[in-house]
């Protein structure tokens, strides 16, 4: 085989995921209405957003005294922030991601890349810089930005069990989207939202799960495996389980939300089975809310 014929294959095997990974974050972002400002924020800017009333700390230069002489208050006349922001996102592709339930369920996996493709889409759409953590795509805007990140999170190499928050390459007062299962090791996810924490990095935290994994609906001699066979388990009573696992599944939420809470940031838990148009909404709102 000729190196011409080579490097076509490996492109056209790179470029394969792209196209139904693309277009189903295109078609799911078509599916949320946005208004016509998108992300709005008080800050620097020229177009005026709203009124507020003065706070300890106001100069004096920034009150409306027109809209105050209309009432016993006193306003400042917010503008709207105009500045792109830059947001950094991790999305888990180890292998607990690949497992799906039932066939005509999408993995946890690509649930979690469309819905973080498609929140690229929205936020490129609004004029922000969009990226992916360690330093894989630095945050850009742009459509070759969309399809750097489309490719990158097309890969499923990853041959660990469990994925691990890469908080590497986030700058200093951005904001982030981590997407997991965390179902591995907590300690990473606490590392890491501390360290974003230290660099005034806020953001949020969606934990995607298949939905058998809320339930536990086995009995009976089961064998639990690992996607890649790594971690095996074999039981002949597995309802005996669960109880023990729902406990399990409680005090890891719980335990996440307290992390996000301590670092300022958004928690979320999305089943595969639910509405996607719904995550992405909620994944929007809680990122204007950080």
């Amino acid at each position: 085989m000729t190196p011409e014929v080579t490097l076509r294959q490996q492109a056209e095997d790179l470029a394969s995921p792209l196209p139904p990974l693309l277009a189903a974050a295109e078609h799911l972002a078509s599916t949320v209405m946005l208004g016509i400002h998108g992300r709005r924020r008080a800050g620097m800017g020229d177009e005026f957003w709203q009124y507020r009333p003065v706070q300890y700390g106001d100069e004096l230069r920034t009150i409306d005294w027109r809209r105050s002489a209309r009432s016993d208050a006193q306003f400042v006349r917010q503008k709207e922030w105009q500045i792109a922001q830059s947001v950094l996102m991790w999305v888990d592709n180890a292998g607990s991601m690949r497992f799906a339930s039932d066939k005509n369920l999408e993995t946890k996996g690509h649930r979690a890349r469309t819905l973080a493709l498609a929140i690229a889409v929205l936020l490129l759409r609004a004029g922000e810089r969009v990226g992916l953590t360690a330093f894989d795509a630095p945050p850009r805007t742009g459509e070759t930005q969309l399809m750097r990140i489309a490719a990158l999170l097309s890969d499923e190499s990853n041959d660990a069990d469990y994925g691990q928050p890469e908080a590497r390459g986030m700058l200093p007062h951005s904001r982030a989207l981590f997407v997991s299962d965390f179902m591995g090791n907590i300690e990473p996810v606490e590392a890491a939202l501390t360290k974003a924490a230290d660099r005034g990095v806020r953001g949020t935290l969606l934990q995607v799960l298949d939905p058998q994994e809320e339930i536990f609906p086995f009995d009976g001699r089961t064998i639990f495996e690992s996607m890649s066979g790594q971690l095996r388990y074999e039981t002949l009573k597995a309802s005996d389980l669960r109880d023990k696992y729902l406990t399990r599944l409680a005090e890891r939420k719980d335990r996440l939300l307290h992390l996000c809470q301590a670092a300022g940031w958004q928690f979320g838990t999305h089943h595969t089975g639910d509405s996607a148009q719904s995550a992405l909404l909620w994944l929007y709102s809680s990122l204007e809310r950080v």
